[in-house]
């Protein structure tokens, strides 16, 4: 078993584990396992990092087993500078939401514990599937838990909420299948991804597979107009389950895009980028405008990821260095970015027990340390430079600038937005005198939320003041993908 391997099942395992000790009265030692199996499967991500080798676009870590040899399909793993970083992003979130969760979950706790665990690996096994059906079935399956976790411990419509999710992302992905199994029998009997990435094809299969792939792919980023089921899960779902969501699973979508669309399908993905350009303007600009009239804390910063996800699609769809090193570096600042952002309205949430910005007000006042980080993770959610929410976007404009002028500047049009959004609601909540007796009897974070706000403010600036670690690991992946959509694949 590689280290790829254990870093999807080492998470599984202990989930697993937990949910088959099932004891309401040891919550003590459910916790505490819980927080052995993530940061032991942090730990295992480590040496990924360590034995990554920087330049090359090859698949490294490679893992192949075969699995129903009927069918052809292997257990196949793998990470290039495309998919490598989203590994250790998982583990480092999932550490993050058990600690966020330790004293704030009191029921079922070995349940919400060993679900998000079980999703951790899931979601790692996507990043690192090389075999569709792998891909489909990890795809899938994360799917599961965040069903149980909104179903579960969300808010009062939560039901609702998490009935939309599924039947939006289970339904988005029907197509994707049919569109594995044409490309199974396309390519003789295979569900290589890297083999599918070198079949001629013609326009009208090229076509069909990438709205196939934008069915599955557009709804998890979520793209604008099929972004709305987002906004009404973050509201019902626990802290945690936003915090994940947000940070990575959205991430789903987008690298699908990267690994299927893109290289399988070049030729369409080149005549419809008009429609993925206008569809990623429209989310930046349209709905960071909506953002600006929200009530909610939560819906608020939903909105906000649907206007970031929408620099992501952007950038891999201008078709140069700057654009697709940009969405992906965006897409982990996204994820230090929004999980703090959500981490600090659950810690407000926690005490008060509303999401409202009208309920709060002057909260630096009995706050004074958590609003510094709140007022950190806002202005990188502005994109402020020196932080992580800055790299990505800053990337994306320049390659949009170079791609079209007007779209470059269009899309520079979300700094403006973001800033007034996201400072805006800051003011409510934070500025000013105390509105009410609900925030003057405010107490300031404890050890465990400044453990976690200092941890999310690290990686918040260390990524703002050095993303070279960051983008150096990415650039040989990312060329080699713009030499695989430049060239003609019609038969």
């Amino acid at each position: 078993m590689g280290w790829l391997s254990l870093a999807i099942w080492v998470p599984i395992f202990f989930g697993a584990f937990l949910l088959l000790l099932g004891r309401e009265g040891q919550v003590g030692l459910v916790r505490w396992l819980a927080l052995a199996g993530s940061v032991l499967g942090l730990l295992v991500t480590l040496p990924l990092y360590a034995g990554f080798q920087v330049g090359s676009a090859a698949m490294q870590f490679v893992e192949r087993h075969s699995w129903v040899e009927r069918f052809n399909i292997h257990y196949h793993l793998g990470v290039d500078g495309l998919s490598f970083w989203f590994v250790p992003l998982t583990a480092f979130i999932t550490v993050i939401v058990v600690i966020a969760a330790w004293e704030v979950i009191t029921e079922r706790v070995h349940q919400y514990m060993g679900a998000f665990l079980i999703l951790s690996g899931l979601m790692i096994g996507v990043f690192s599937a090389l075999d569709g059906i792998l891909f489909y079935t990890f795809f899938e399956a994360t799917l599961i838990p965040m069903y149980l976790i909104i179903g579960i411990w969300g808010g009062p419509n939560k039901i609702y909420a998490a009935f939309k999710f599924f039947l939006y992302t289970l339904l988005g992905s029907l197509l994707t299948l049919v569109a594995l199994i044409y490309l199974y029998n396309a390519s003789g009997g295979s569900f290589d991804i890297a083999t599918w990435h070198r079949l001629p094809l013609s326009s009208t299969a090229q076509t069909l597979l990438f709205f196939a792939f934008f069915a599955a792919f557009a709804v998890k980023v979520p793209m604008w107009p099929v972004h709305t089921w987002l906004p009404d899960v973050h509201v019902e779902a626990p802290t945690g389950g936003s915090a994940v969501l947000a940070a990575i699973m959205l991430k789903l979508g987008a690298y699908g895009f990267l690994r299927f669309s893109l290289p399988i399908a070049p030729d369409a993905a080149r005549e419809w980028a008009w429609l993925m350009i206008a569809l990623s303007l429209v989310a930046v600009i349209y709905v960071g405008l909506v953002a600006m009239v929200q009530k909610d804390m939560k819906k608020l910063v939903a909105y906000s990821s649907v206007a970031h996800m929408g620099f992501v699609t952007l950038g891999f769809f201008i078709f140069n260095d700057l654009g697709v090193s940009g969405g992906i570096v965006q897409m982990i600042a996204h994820g230090f970015v929004s999980g703090a952002m959500f981490l600090s309205i659950g810690v407000l949430y926690d005490r008060v027990h509303s999401r409202d910005i009208a309920a709060y007000g002057g909260v630096v006042n009995t706050m004074p340390r958590f609003a510094a980080f709140a007022l950190l993770f806002a202005m990188a959610n502005c994109g402020l430079p020196g932080t992580a929410g800055f790299v990505g976007e800053w990337m994306v404009i320049l390659g949009a600038v170079k791609f079209n002028f007007w779209i470059g500047l269009l899309s520079a049009t979300a700094l403006i937005f973001g800033a007034a959004y996201t400072l805006w609601m800051y003011k409510r909540v934070y500025l000013g005198p105390v509105a009410n007796d609900h925030v003057k009897e405010l107490k300031d974070i404890n050890g465990r939320e400044f453990l976690i706000m200092a941890v999310l403010a690290i990686a918040v600036l260390y990524m703002g003041i050095h993303p070279k670690p960051f983008t150096d690991v990415m650039d040989a992946s990312v060329a080699n993908l713009l030499q695989q959509v430049s060239r003609s694949k019609l038969r």
